[in-house]
C-alpha cells in the first residue's frame, strides 16, 4: 500500500490531530454533536502546521478541498443524510488528505464507518461499559449513530498509514 501523502507531512499533522479526532469522538457518542471548536481547531492545524508540512503549492491547493467538501456536506445535510457537526468536521479534515488518496480513503472510510457502528452498538449492551458513561446521548438514540466516532478514527488511522506507507 502506498498513499499520495507525503509520509513527513502525516507525521507532522500526526500529533495534533490525534486529540481533536478523539475529542470529536468523545463529544459526538457523548452529546451527538461534535463541537464548532474542533472543527476550527482542526482548520488551524492545518493553517500553521501545513506550510511547515507540505510543499506551498500543494498546502494551498488543499485548501479546495475543504470547500468541495463543505459543500457536498452542506447538500448531504439538507437531504437529511448527515448531521451539521459531521459536514463540518469532513471538511475540516479534507485539507489533510491527498488527491490522489482520495479512493483508499472512501475504503478506509467504508471500514471504519462499519468497525465503529459495530462497535458503538456492541458497547451500549455491555453493562460495564454502558455504567461508565451512562448519560452518553448516543446511548439513548436508537436511530441515530455517532458520525464523529467514525470520522474521529479515519482521519487518525488515514495520518497513521500515511506516515507507515506515504510517498
Amino acid at each position: 500500500m502506498t498513499l499520495e501523502i507525503p509520509a513527513s507531512a502525516a507525521l507532522w499533522f500526526l500529533p495534533f490531530a490525534i486529540p481533536v479526532g478523539l475529542w470529536a469522538a468523545w463529544n459526538d457518542m457523548a452529546f451527538m454533536k461534535i463541537p464548532n471548536k474542533s472543527v476550527m481547531t482542526l482548520v488551524g492545524i492545518y493553517a500553521v502546521i501545513g506550510p511547515l508540512a507540505l510543499p506551498f503549492d500543494l498546502y494551498l491547493w488543499q485548501w479546495l478541498h475543504l470547500v468541495v467538501v463543505l459543500i457536498i456536506g452542506f447538500v448531504m445535510n439538507m437531504g437529511g443524510l448527515l448531521g451539521a457537526g459531521d459536514a463540518k468536521f469532513a471538511a475540516a479534515m479534507a485539507p489533510f488528505v491527498a488527491l490522489g488518496d482520495v479512493g483508499t480513503l472512501c475504503y478506509l472510510f467504508a471500514a471504519v464507518l462499519l468497525a465503529s457502528f459495530v462497535c458503538h452498538r456492541a458497547a451500549r449492551r455491555i453493562p460495564a461499559i454502558r455504567g461508565a458513561v451512562p448519560d452518553w446521548e448516543s446511548w439513548q438514540r436508537k436511530k441515530d449513530f455517532p458520525m464523529g466516532l467514525a470520522l474521529g478514527a479515519l482521519l487518525i488511522l488515514y495520518l497513521a498509514l500515511g506516515a507507515l506507507y506515504g510517498a
